[in-house]
């Protein structure tokens, strides 16, 4: 599992054809994508890790504090993108992300497992819809992590 996450001042999620949208303050908009190998394991660990990431500032100034610290908002919304590979060619292949079949259920399991972990609900995007993303992101604070790459 692949994440994006940004510290944001607010974030939105629009899909004009189902008028459809969810909107955050203060808090973290999360770009989610999935492999076929993704496992509860690593959205269990990635929730975890985004729910106590010290990216706030406190009252020194200093990125000391939590989005649970800070009473943030999340956003998550599914973006197979992040796994594209740019290796040969100009045009990025997808072939590494979950299809649908796989990617939709990581990401229900992902959503309810941030809940937890935040103890609110939070905001989301529709599953590979054509998503309209706005945010204004604070900082910039914009952090990657990867459940395949933790030590």
């Amino acid at each position: 599992m692949r994440v994006v996450v940004q510290r944001v001042r607010h974030a939105s999620v629009r899909v004009p054809e189902q008028g459809y949208e969810s909107a955050i303050g203060h808090g973290l908009l999360v770009l989610a994508a999935f492999i076929d190998e993704d496992t509860d394991e690593d959205l269990l660990w990635t929730a975890r890790k985004i729910a106590a990431m010290r990216i706030f500032d406190d009252a020194n100034g200093v990125m000391n504090l939590s989005v649970k610290d800070v009473s943030g908002d999340v956003l998550a919304v599914s973006q197979f993108t992040l796994y594209a590979s740019t290796v040969k060619g100009n045009r990025p292949s997808y072939i590494r992300a979950a299809k649908p079949d796989v990617a939709i259920p990581l990401y229900e399991r992902f959503i309810v497992m941030l809940e937890n972990e935040l103890e609110k609900p939070i905001g989301k995007g529709i599953f590979g819809a054509d998503m309209k993303v706005e945010l204004l992101n604070d900082g910039p604070v914009t952090i990657i992590v990867d459940s395949k790459l933790k030590f």
